[in-house]
């Protein structure tokens, strides 16, 4: 049997859509003959009527209904084909991979993304959340072009745009603690009750630990969000960032412990990037609007 020519779907799919043969040949910058002449060979070719010509419009039988919906289908692949081609052609990526870390403040890095790819319909955004050592990790595999996290500003193979400060608070769900606390707590005294923590998703996490106490019975959370949550219900305590916890911390339903004994933490969120390999054009220009918004200061 003869071949399917994109010609003739495209000629059949603008008739029908149009509802008639010269608004569809006007639509296409095409010749009436021609358009007609397409039709009907693919017609022919399916052995099927997909027109109705017996009325002054034309309209879809129920077998060309049933076909205009796979042949608009088939002709948006088509099209994504040739869009994905051009890119490869011209060196374009078709995918940006992005890792948003545990430390950052997610809101803010969403819509920082969001007015970006708005921009940059012919490159999907593969967007991914991990948590401590995870997107770094996810970065030096090359599994990630760029992550929002922390990194050691002496590693000569990263590149980093400083974008804020992330303060970590200690705090508690009030009637929490067993005991009056004041300005002092130590960590000896926090031993006896149920911390929560991240969880790391590297493969080979570091042996490392962030604000553990000693002997505390542990128990490990996704992300700060749900950390939060398990904090909030009172069913442990921990380190929260600042901007997690601000209404909370407004309203008293959590309570900061923060003393020169357990005195939290402030880590830099940054972009970070491979400094030791290419970075295709979509990669860069996201690069250089994350350094267009650090610079603004704090509304990016």
């Amino acid at each position: 049997m003869q071949s399917l020519k994109l010609h003739d779907l495209r000629c059949f799919a603008a008739v029908a859509t149009q509802g008639s043969f010269q608004a569809a040949a006007a639509a296409l910058n095409r010749s009436h003959p021609s358009v007609f002449a397409a039709v009907a060979r693919l017609e022919q070719l399916l052995d099927l009527t997909l027109l109705d010509r017996s009325a002054y419009r034309v309209s879809l039988t129920d077998a060309g209904r049933m076909f205009l919906t796979r042949a608009q289908l088939a002709l948006r692949e088509f099209d994504h084909l040739r869009t994905y081609a051009d890119q490869l052609a011209s060196g374009e990526e078709t995918v940006l991979r992005v890792v948003i870390g545990d430390l950052c403040p997610r809101p803010r890095l969403l819509g920082l993304l969001s007015r970006f790819f708005a921009e940059q319909r012919r490159t999907r955004l593969h967007l991914e959340y991990e948590a401590v050592g995870g997107p770094l990790e996810r970065l030096m595999e090359s599994e990630a072009d760029i992550i929002f996290h922390h990194a050691d500003p002496s590693n000569p193979r990263l590149e980093r745009i400083d974008l804020c400060q992330v303060a970590f608070v200690p705090v508690v769900a009030p009637g929490f603690l067993t005991f009056e606390h004041g300005p002092d707590i130590t960590p000896e005294e926090m031993r006896p009750f149920t911390q929560a923590v991240i969880r790391d998703t590297a493969r080979r996490p570091s042996s490392e630990g962030y604000f553990l106490v000693d002997g505390a019975h542990l128990c490990s959370a996704p992300d700060h969000q749900m950390k939060k949550e398990l904090i909030s219900h009172g069913l442990a305590w921990g380190h929260l960032p600042a901007w997690l916890i601000r209404d909370e911390l407004r309203d008293g339903r959590l309570i900061s412990i923060i003393n020169p004994h357990l005195p939290g933490r402030e880590e830099t969120a940054a972009a970070v990037r491979r400094r030791d390999r290419p970075h295709g054009p979509v990669a860069e220009a996201l690069w250089r609007h994350i350094e267009a918004a650090a610079m603004s200061g704090g509304d990016w």
